[in-house]
């Protein structure tokens, strides 16, 4: 696994985005306590309120952007990797160098990005949280933070995929990338067939969240 990365050799496919709440994986009663870094982020906005260094509607504005976040920006650096080889290449040697020539702002925390082919499908996992590039994706859906998907997705990945629709043939490798606090992943799904000549606008519509965390695969 990166981060902690784990190879399970091969491969499953899915498209659907689920819509937030709804999957295969739903967090039961034992994942709602927060988590040490859950715990921690409250701590020091309370800090910073106390101290008088951010104002309670600057919070309230900044958590308003966070949780507006769509898939979109992300779908926007898939594409031009798709058409643009050579931006391919500057996204998946610096996400965050990347994102800012197409004037998007993917944060300060480190991502990686990983790339499908012929031969690999990458899916990612938090397994300890639900560390997650929301600034281009949006927010983890539901299920992705769902102790049932944490745990199982390391060990048997396949299987879980294929609750996704998504079904890997047995000669493409599987691997599965563990994100931290810091470090984050964002899956650049394989270009369906059938779209050559599309504009990149075009391609954006294919490219949705669940496909840059690698449990669908982009349908035409």
């Amino acid at each position: 696994m990166s981060g902690h990365d784990h190879d399970h050799g091969h491969e499953h496919h899915h498209d659907h985005d689920h819509p937030h709440g709804h999957g295969p994986f739903q967090p039961d009663i034992e994942d709602r306590p927060l988590t040490h870094h859950q715990a921690m982020t409250e701590a020091v906005a309370d800090l910073l309120l106390a101290k008088g260094i951010i104002e309670p509607v600057e919070l309230r504005k900044m958590l308003e952007a966070i949780d507006a976040k769509s898939p979109a920006a992300g779908s926007k650096m898939v594409a031009k990797a798709w058409t643009d080889p050579a931006f391919k290449q500057r996204m998946l040697a610096d996400v965050i160098a990347a994102a800012s020539e197409l004037d998007i702002d993917a944060g300060g925390i480190p991502i990686k990005a990983i790339e499908n082919t012929e031969a690999t499908h990458n899916v990612v996992v938090c397994t300890l949280c639900s560390c997650y590039p929301r600034l281009l994706i949006g927010l983890p859906p539901d299920w992705y933070k769902a102790r049932a998907y944490r745990s199982r997705v390391i060990r048997e990945p396949r299987a879980v995929l294929k609750e996704f629709g998504t079904e890997i043939p047995d000669d493409v490798e599987v691997r599965v990338h563990d994100s931290t606090a810091d470090l984050r992943y964002l899956v650049i799904p394989r270009r369906p067939a059938g779209t050559e000549g599309w504009s990149a606008e075009k391609l954006e519509a294919l490219v949705t969240r669940d496909t840059m965390i690698g449990v669908a695969l982009p349908q035409v």
